[in-house]
């Protein structure tokens, strides 16, 4: 009895478990809620985060040239951006796309009476890929209605709202009317919670026929770079073509503006990190609970066992024999938590998995995180060690007379 051998403890310690099951499937509980928070949490973070690159990734490749209105300081009248820009900037080796905007804000009138004082915005097809937009209902104009300046037009959910009480089946295939002039509508586009959700969208040359005059002016464009990696290359090269173009000799002087949303979104990005970090954090702490709960019970276990513990200290125990089992039970204890917490966390992640993307499409499919898995069940391990350290120092330095006297 001087040394017990560890599958011996092993065998003690899980019937030690059984005996009191109730109490240990209690203590196990906060284990088992604080592994399976911390993986389904960081699985829905996971998921959370891949939805938003999904949705809005692209943002990061996007730049928007505007003209500055009003006196440059130490220049003259700002010269406006025109379709011979658009033309330059195409060529430029860092962009991909360049999409002109000629945005004003209008009247616009429906069949059945109400108004809506909105932006009417001329573009290319290229509109929907380069602003990262979505159509909720119907369809874009083509590139042969651009081409003959037809009167069809897109709507915004702003627009939509104010026109036709939010029925984007009402407004598709109904007239609205933008100046002078009725339009059919053919399409309404998603919100992007930005500026463009209150726009009535349709060709540039349709635009500039019948709302704006003629004009080859433009009001801004929307350029997005070859990659993310590319953005600061394509704003350099952006800024380099225009001060050519405009005649530019000096950065303070310049009549245009260049934006780049790469910054935003990465301060987005960042928010949605320390977001997952704190709810795991909150996660976290019921596994200081749990640890709380093992401790307790080891506790509680030792004073129970005391005489146990003097006849095996009397008839020649270790310390460290002693010390061994109480730490083994508190790690069994634990430990068994933890695989029960990995094996409902899993569960819960894959199965949500299979409904968010059926519910919810644009929250992103939620991913098990075997490295939260790991860093959990490693958490769960280590409890046992640190919250039944104390009770074994305990009860290994429980002196036999004295044990022995307890009833």
């Amino acid at each position: 009895m001087g040394t017990i051998n560890t599958g011996e403890a092993l065998r003690i310690a899980l019937r030690s478990l059984r005996s009191h099951k109730l109490r240990s499937i209690l203590t196990m509980l906060g284990i088992i809620v604080g592994v399976t928070a911390v993986i389904v949490l960081v699985g829905l973070g996971n998921g959370m985060k891949a939805g938003f690159d999904k949705t809005f990734g692209e943002l990061a490749k996007a730049i928007i040239v505007d003209k500055v209105t009003g006196t440059i300081p130490g220049g003259g009248a700002p010269k406006e951006l025109r379709d011979t820009d658009v033309a330059a900037l195409r060529k430029a080796p860092a962009v991909s796309e360049v999409t002109p905007l000629l945005t004003s804000t209008v009247l616009l009138k429906s069949e059945a009476g109400p108004e809506f004082r909105g932006q009417a915005m001329g573009s290319t097809i290229d509109f929907l890929g380069v602003s990262n937009r979505e159509l909720s209902r119907g369809r874009m104009f083509s590139l042969q209605e651009e081409q003959t300046r037809a009167r069809v037009v897109a709507l915004g959910p702003e627009t939509v709202k104010a026109l036709y009480a939010a029925d984007e089946r009402a407004a598709v295939g109904s007239n609205v009317r933008i100046g002078n002039t009725t339009f059919t509508v053919i399409g309404v586009l998603k919100s992007d919670g930005g500026n463009f959700d209150d726009i009535a969208l349709m060709p540039l040359s349709s635009a500039r026929t019948y709302v704006y005059g003629g004009t080859n002016e433009i009001t801004s464009m929307a350029v997005k770079a070859n990659s993310v990696n590319d953005v600061e290359p394509a704003v350099a090269q952006i800024n380099e073509i225009l001060d050519d173009r405009h005649r530019i000799q000096e950065p303070a002087k310049r009549d245009f503006r260049v934006t780049s949303l790469r910054a935003q979104m990465e301060q987005i990005q960042q928010f949605m990190g320390f977001l997952s970090a704190f709810i795991v954090a909150v996660a976290a702490i019921s596994l200081l609970v749990g640890a709380i709960g093992v401790a307790n019970i080891m506790l509680v276990s030792v004073t129970e066992r005391t005489r146990e513990i003097g006849i095996r200290k009397a008839i020649g125990a270790k310390r460290s024999a002693i010390m061994k089992q109480f730490l083994i039970e508190s790690v069994a204890l634990a430990g068994l938590g933890g695989l029960v917490g990995v094996a409902v966390g899993v569960g819960l992640v894959l199965t949500a998995a299979e409904v968010i993307p059926r519910v919810a499409p644009d929250f992103g499919t939620p991913t098990v995180s075997w490295e939260a898995v790991a860093l959990a069940l490693g958490t769960s391990l280590a409890i046992g060690l640190v919250a039944g350290g104390y009770p074994a120092l305990r009860a290994a330095f429980l002196r036999p007379v004295e044990a022995l006297r307890r009833e």
